[in-house]
């Protein structure tokens, strides 16, 4: 294998900048130093955020009991709230029990934002009749809309609508192609 001596110069010149580039500066810190505007733990046990000029932050050691539940609740609602896709069983718009919860998170977060808008859009694998999948998916778009409306979503914030088998999330003739294309999606607006 030939190289010209262009390309060796150039590998040449790219080991140099790789090796340049992971030294280090010199500059040691102090112990226990961090930097200005963070601290790991303090004294209480807990962790401080420091942010600002006047030096003050924010510690979970002076929040109360209530107070980190509340928060721990509201970061599990939040976490809930980043599965938009639910997945459904051959030929069934029954919505699975492992969904509920996060469905129900849904719910509330539309109940607290009344402003807020989603579609829901379901889909079907390729099996059976475009009309017969149409149908499908409106049928499992309309079962996870009556859920948010149960539980506390209102009707004028949802939007349904069925793609049937148009839109398959995977490609494919296989079961497990299948199981992903049998979905009800939440698209927030």
């Amino acid at each position: 294998m030939k190289l010209s001596v262009q390309t060796k110069a150039f590998a040449m010149l790219l080991s140099v900048g790789l090796v340049a580039g992971c030294s280090s500066t010199g500059d040691t810190m102090e112990d226990g130093a961090y930097g200005s505007d963070v601290a790991a733990i303090d004294q209480d046990g807990g962790s401080t955020v420091y942010g600002g000029t006047d030096g003050d932050g924010v510690s979970s050691s002076r929040l109360s009991e209530g107070e980190r539940q509340a928060a721990r609740q509201q970061a599990e609602q939040e976490a809930l709230r980043n599965i938009t896709t639910f997945y459904f069983d051959f030929d069934t718009s029954e919505i699975k029990q492992e969904a509920r919860d996060v469905l129900v998170a849904h719910a509330q977060f539309l109940a607290n934002n009344p402003r807020q808008n989603v579609r829901l859009e379901g889909h079907a694998d390729e099996r059976g009749t475009k009309e017969y999948n149409l149908a499908l998916g409106e049928r499992r778009a309309n079962a996870v809309q009556r859920f948010l409306i149960v539980n506390g979503a209102s009707r004028g914030q949802i939007e349904t609508v069925s793609y049937g088998e148009e839109k398959p999330a995977v490609r494919g003739s296989s079961e497990s192609a299948w199981a992903q294309n049998r979905r009800v999606e939440l698209v927030f607006k």
